[in-house]
């Protein structure tokens, strides 16, 4: 097979490329769509999916939560069965499996069936991702693999953006009277198109060297994952007690009990589940932390800004999705600049970086400037810059964290690498939603005292004074609050009870009547938005942070995925 190290030039030609390479590369990158939609999908289609199905706000929750749990835990081990009975294999075996999950979501008719089904689409997709990164570094020349692994920040940013858009437009359109139905039905076509693909085109590959299963650290890889995902996703919901710290602090000490059971068993020449040896290169262990940090930022981000979008300015499912198209745009844009320029190695990721920082400070001046009425258009181009940032930082990434991975770790490091970007996309929706919501009942409370001196007078403008209008003010801020901080969307704070019968109560005919309430509204509305909009760039302040954190810890990485490239430059 041909290796990734082009250090020795003196070396014999080896042999020929893989004629179907490119064939089969679209082929995984097929996989990675269909994981990238459907771990988005739900954010938008939850609340549709909870009128239909029934289930606590809890449930909704756990439909992104089951499977990226499932997907995170069962990672690493899908990465070793590949290496072990052969990633062509495996992958069609997690592809099928996916598609029968998806089938599965589709026909659900409660919500404990479809949190189930979510788990058999996340383990089964554990088996088949991991499968194309190896394949990758065996089908391609040295010279093609950067276009290659490049391909891989266009087609997730892409997902990422497409997933929103797909999902409320095939929602609102409601094809054959299936509603969120179809956002899991559109994968049957999509996974049996991968797998006749794969059958025709994926090359046969495995390890070179027979390998056994370890199932202990199978077991305590999946143990140290759970216990540290669970409470990311779950601790809010419950208040964050004491439990879910615990679990934390206990998946750290299990972490490092598989640590040194690995390592054990690699020197009693065992088959360990990662080998130890690739967090011996500077390029493996620094492109875990660096990418930890940015798909941290990077998922949080997305979450939270479709949150604000449709929630707070009020935008359409469809609208908040389509507002989400120059970031796409930019992903291709920076992509493309970047092919030129890959023989800079860290500093084109760092330039990346540093113009993504600058396009979310865009994002926060656009916000600052246009108010609670900013408009798709408004927030497009700052959004592109963004965009065009993370293109420009994903190109690199992959190509010079694995370059240095011999034959014998490829698995490993390929299921260890994209394990570790579940977890980091699970930590940053856990962190980044829990600041958000956690500022979102101080901040709605304050804009609540910007609108009342404007409330005050329409209020006095019929009539309405003294107490009557203080517990009309005083319940329009305690209501705006209340449903900030409610675990339960649906149900009516007993403040919003209170404010509805102060304005009754201060009615004196009819007509005052629908002027009080619409006074009442139109405050309660702004106040809203604004509260929205203060946690919002209160986030966006987070995530330049988290960029900032990106630039410094990728400073772990070699300058250059490969010698040559050094020379060359």
């Amino acid at each position: 097979m041909t290796t990734i190290d082009t250090s020795l030039t003196n070396a014999p030609p080896g042999p020929a490329p893989y004629r179907w390479r490119w064939a089969a590369l679209f082929v995984i990158l097929a996989a990675e769509v269909m994981d990238m939609l459907d771990a988005l999908v739900t954010n938008i289609a939850g609340p549709t999916i909870r009128v239909e199905l029934g289930g606590s706000a809890a449930t909704i929750q756990w439909l992104g939560a089951a499977y990226t749990l499932s997907m995170a835990v069962g990672l690493i081990t899908g990465g070793r069965l590949g290496d072990i009975y052969g990633r062509k294999r495996m992958f069609l075996i997690g592809a099928i499996g996916f598609t029968v999950g998806s089938l599965l979501c589709a026909v659900a008719q409660s919500p404990e069936l479809l949190v189930g089904a979510r788990v058999v689409q996340g383990l089964f997709g554990a088996v088949m991702l991991p499968q194309g990164l190896g394949m990758i570094k065996e089908m391609f020349p040295p010279k093609e693999m950067q276009a290659a692994f490049g391909m891989f920040g266009p087609v997730m940013g892409l997902s990422s953006v497409g997933g929103p858009v797909l999902a409320g437009w095939l929602i609102d359109a409601d094809f054959f009277g299936t509603g969120w139905r179809m956002i899991f039905l559109i994968n049957i076509p999509l996974g049996a198109a991968a797998v006749i693909a794969g059958l025709r085109y994926l090359p046969e590959s495995r390890s070179p060297h027979p390998l056994k299963l370890d199932f202990p650290g199978m077991l305590l890889a999946s143990l140290a994952g759970l216990l540290i995902v669970f409470p990311l996703v779950q601790g809010r919901e419950h208040d964050w007690p004491l439990w879910s710290f615990l679990m934390i602090a206990g998946s750290i000490a299990v972490f490092a009990i598989f640590g040194w059971y690995e390592a054990r068993k690699s020197r009693r020449g065992g088959d360990p589940l990662v080998v130890p040896s690739l967090f011996r290169k500077r390029a493996f262990t620094g492109g875990l932390v660096t990418g930890l940090v940015f798909f941290s930022g990077m998922i949080g981000f997305s979450l939270v800004f479709n949150l604000y979008t449709q929630i707070g300015l009020g935008y359409s499912t469809l609208t908040a999705g389509l507002s989400m198209v120059p970031w796409s745009l930019g992903m291709v844009v920076g992509f493309g600049l970047a092919q030129p320029l890959q023989k800079y190695g860290r500093k084109l990721l760092h330039g990346g970086t540093i113009l993504m920082a600058l396009g979310v400070l865009a994002i926060l001046i656009t916000l600052n400037v246009a108010g609670i009425g900013v408009t798709p258009w408004q927030l497009a181009p700052a959004l592109l810059v963004t965009g065009i940032g993370m293109g420009m930082l994903m190109a690199p990434f992959f190509d010079i964290v694995l370059a240095g991975v011999e034959q014998h770790e490829t698995g490993s490091a390929s299921g260890t690498l994209t394990a570790v970007q579940q977890l980091g996309s699970a930590f940053g929706v856990a962190l980044l939603g829990t600041v958000f919501f956690g500022l979102l009942g101080g901040n709605v409370a304050a804009a609540a005292d910007d609108v009342t001196p404007k409330l005050r007078a329409d209020l006095a403008a019929v009539q309405v004074t003294g107490a009557r209008q203080d517990a009309i003010v005083a319940d329009l801020r305690a209501c705006g609050h209340d449903r900030a901080v409610a675990k339960d969307p649906e149900q009516v704070p007993a403040s919003c009870v209170r404010l509805e019968q102060s304005a009754r109560a201060a009615a004196t005919s009819p007509e005052s009547g629908a002027a009080i309430q619409k006074a009442v509204m139109t405050a309660g509305t702004e106040a809203g938005k604004e509260g929205f909009g203060g946690a919002m760039k209160t986030i966006l302040l987070v995530v330049d942070g988290m960029l900032l954190l990106t630039f410094l810890v990728a400073f772990l990485l070699p300058k250059h995925a490969r010698e040559g490239d050094a020379a060359g430059h």
